[in-house]
């Protein structure tokens, strides 16, 4: 049953199986060190500049973590929005891992510039956690993405501080197809030093890649990822996957596919259901929607989707690589019967 809840709920891309099931042949030499591995980090410098180093680790919470592990010490802070998923999703391991989050509030999942400078304070007090890393997640947790004037303002900003900046790119390639840009537009050119590149919620199977893009922070890396086991020992089962992820642009099909759906998910509803209101830009996969309270169970009871907020009954529904157009219409046929039903008139007692 497809459903909304993730797209880490989606089966894997058959072409990307495909990779697999063509890797599994032979034998072939142990972390890191086989053809397809290095053939795969030539590919991400193709994407993000020569100077580029990638390592690839087993899930997104590892790439989050360990980004932050490369380029803090662990009395220092990174900036996150209230609504990011290192604050809220990651069950404290940035700051068992590396050093203390200070949440910033959001508007759309995005930083409030203007807030940025409030936090940056207490510079040399010994009692402070001291400000180091900005994270950004493109695109966001609410499904938004960062144009490329907002990224910069922010940026150039963390630049002049002094501080490291951190991509979250879990649905990186989603914010990708957004803008129509090259992925080191929206990274290298503006100064990131380090990406979090997801593949698991684009159609792998497993595996992540943290793209360390400033030199400055390559050489403990590989010392930090086995110390934290997520040294992956046939590495050449991500290597492939993500190999096929690039060729062909098949990373920018499955990010427009599962927009359009978003799109026209959010179309389907402002057309048909005005009893559902859509909360959130529709921007990558994702719709953001308050849905009446005693919806919720029987819409999920064929179409599962979270419920992002339980007191404002904001719900996610994601679109996935596999969804269909008649996943949608199936959805929005199920909301008009709830409509009709409480928008039915009572019959009279008399």
């Amino acid at each position: 049953m497809r459903g909304f809840g993730s797209d880490n709920h989606a089966p894997v891309h058959p072409e990307i199986l495909q990779a697999i099931t063509h890797e599994n042949i032979e034998h072939a030499p142990s972390y890191g060190t086989d053809k397809s591995s290095f053939e795969c980090l030539k590919l991400f410098k193709d994407h993000f500049g020569q100077q580029t180093e990638s390592h690839f680790v087993f899930n997104g919470t590892a790439a989050n973590v360990l980004s932050l592990r490369t380029i803090m010490k662990p009395f220092e802070s990174c900036f996150v929005t209230d609504c990011s998923h290192l604050n809220l999703d990651e069950c404290a391991a940035p700051e068992f891992f590396a050093g203390k989050l200070i949440p910033i509030p959001s508007h759309h999942g995005k930083f409030i510039f203007e807030d940025l400078e409030k936090h940056y304070i207490r510079l040399g007090d010994q009692h402070f956690a001291q400000p180091k890393v900005i994270s950004i997640t493109q695109p966001t947790e609410l499904g938004t993405v960062y144009t490329v004037d907002e990224l910069k303002k922010i940026i150039n900003w963390a630049k002049e501080k002094n501080m490291i900046v951190h991509m979250d790119g879990a649905r990186f390639s989603n914010a990708v197809s957004f803008l129509n840009c090259k992925m080191k537009s929206i990274t290298t050119d503006l100064g990131v030093d380090i990406l979090s590149f997801g593949g698991t919620k684009n159609g792998l199977m497993f595996g992540e890649a943290v793209v360390i893009i400033n030199p400055l922070f390559q050489k403990d890396f590989k010392f930090i990822r086995k110390q934290a086991a997520q040294l992956p020992s046939k590495t050449r089962f991500i290597a492939c996957q993500f190999q096929r992820y690039f060729k062909d642009e098949l990373y920018l099909k499955i990010a427009k596919s599962s927009h359009d759906l978003a799109c026209y998910l959010a179309e389907q509803i402002l057309l048909h259901c005005p009893d559902i209101q859509i909360s959130q830009p529709t921007e990558s996969n994702a719709v953001f929607c308050k849905i009446p309270k005693e919806w919720i169970k029987p819409l999920r009871k064929n179409y599962f989707f979270y419920v992002w907020n339980e007191n404002t009954f904001e719900c996610r529904l994601m679109m996935s690589w596999d969804n269909q157009k008649s996943d949608i219409d199936g959805f929005i046929n199920s909301v008009k019967i709830l409509e009709q039903k409480q928008h039915a008139p009572k019959p009279s007692p008399f």
